[in-house]
This record gives C-alpha cells, sequence and structure tokens, in this order.
C-alpha cells in the first residue's frame, strides 16, 4: 500500500499573531512544516510515497527548497493553497495521482509533533478496510453547550466525547467525492465531509504530543516537547 499526504499549509494563523505565517512559525530553528514533514517521514510503516503541500501562492518555489532536505526518496510538489483551509487540501488533492496511491492523509502543519505511531494507526485503519479515520484523544474539561444569549443549554455527557486531531485517513476515491460535493458553511475539517456523504467515520487513539499550535502559549508547549524529546 501506498500513502500520499496532503498537507495544507497556506493559513495566516492570526491567532497565533506574528506577520509570519504559522506553518512557517520556528520551534527549535525549524518551522512547524519541517517538523511535520520529518514526523511524517519517521512513520516508515506509513509507506509515503508523495508529499503535496499547499502554501501561499507565490512562495512555493522557496518552501519546495526548504523541505526537500526532509523528504528523502518521498516526491514532492508544492502547490499554491487557496483562501480557506477546504480551497487549499482540494488544490493539493488534485495534485495525487489517482494510480498507486491507496490512503491520503490529510495533516495540519500546526500538529507538528504527531509521533509516528498515531501517524502509523492511522494507515493501518484504511488498510484494514476503514473509508475515513481520524485520531481522538479524550475530552477532559467539562463541556457547555451554549444557546444564543450564552445561556448554557445543556451539558453533554464528557464520556462520550472526543477531540480529533490530524492526521485524518482517507480512501482516496472517498476524499476525492467529498471534496468535489463541496464544503458547506461550517465545516471544519475534511472527516466532517465525508460525514456528511455518509460515511462512517472510524477513530484511532490519538495522542497528546499531537496538539494544534494556535496561540502563543502552544509555541511554548511546543518549544519544552522538542527540547524533551533531543535529551532523550
Amino acid at each position: 500500500m501506498s500513502t500520499a499526504v496532503v498537507i495544507p499549509a497556506a493559513g495566516l494563523g492570526l491567532r497565533l499573531g506574528g506577520e509570519t505565517p504559522k506553518a512557517f512559525r520556528e520551534v527549535g530553528g525549524d518551522s512547524l512544516l519541517v517538523h511535520a514533514v520529518r514526523g511524517l517521514r519517521a512513520a516508515t510503516a506509513a509507506d509515503l510515497v508523495f508529499f503535496v503541500v499547499a502554501v501561499p501562492p507565490g512562495s512555493e518555489e522557496t518552501v519546495t527548497k526548504e523541505l526537500e532536505p526532509y523528504v528523502g526518496d518521498v516526491r514532492l510538489l508544492v502547490v499554491a493553497g487557496g483562501a480557506e483551509r477546504p480551497d487549499s487540501v482540494r488544490a493539493a488533492l488534485d495534485a495525487v495521482p489517482v494510480d498507486g496511491v491507496d490512503c491520503i492523509l490529510v495533516h495540519d502543519a500546526a500538529r507538528a509533533f504527531v509521533p509516528a505511531d498515531a501517524i502509523e494507526r492511522v494507515v493501518d485503519a484504511v488498510r484494514a478496510g476503514a473509508e475515513a479515520v481520524v485520531p481522538v484523544v479524550p475530552v477532559t474539561d467539562t463541556i457547555k453547550r451554549v444557546g444564543p444569549g450564552g445561556e448554557v443549554v445543556e451539558t453533554p455527557d464528557r464520556s462520550t466525547l472526543v477531540a480529533v486531531q490530524t492526521p485524518q485517513g482517507f480512501a482516496p476515491e472517498v476524499l476525492r467525492r467529498a471534496h468535489a460535493a463541496g464544503a458547506d458553511a461550517g465545516v471544519t475539517d475534511d472527516a466532517m465531509m465525508c460525514e456528511r456523504l455518509g460515511v462512517t467515520v472510524r477513530t484511532v487513539e490519538g495522542s497528546v504530543d499531537a496538539f494544534k499550535v494556535t496561540r502563543p502559549q502552544d509555541l511554548l508547549l511546543a518549544e519544552a516537547l522538542l527540547a524533551e524529546r533531543r535529551t532523550s
């Protein structure tokens, strides 16, 4: 089985602050995007053959040069992304070969430190026949659903709730069909697009290390995690 990875990295990441797009913010001297690619390459059992990265238009050549030292023998293609995340995923997906790829991963560069075994669990589940797979971790906070005025409407049973991470894995024809159907308002990930087609989305165990770098304090956590890994 051969796996292709789609990485949408064209967003600005405004909540993180600064002028540099989030995927290119540095942790330990390397961009989050480099860390993400390096982590994916470490998942040797995933049989990666193709990286497609969607970046801000005009930066394709620069990003290609930045990533080439880290992809090894995996083919790399950097394309111009779109205004919204689904646009960037679709632009990258269009570049993935139709033949020779049996699993497509969609991965956020902001989740730059996913352990190899979590990535491999997603790919293994697709190989076992799942059409769409997401890595998840339990929700530890109490969650409230609120109404338009801010009033609490419901407190869901958190034992039935999980937080979804990436990479998410898909049978190629299912992911292409989901994107061909288009992304409605409110769609936050590719698995949700598949859900709206009636596709069953399976879950596998994620990792606390796969947190999403969103706010400035997340960069501090990323620095600490990287320092721990380098000394272990």
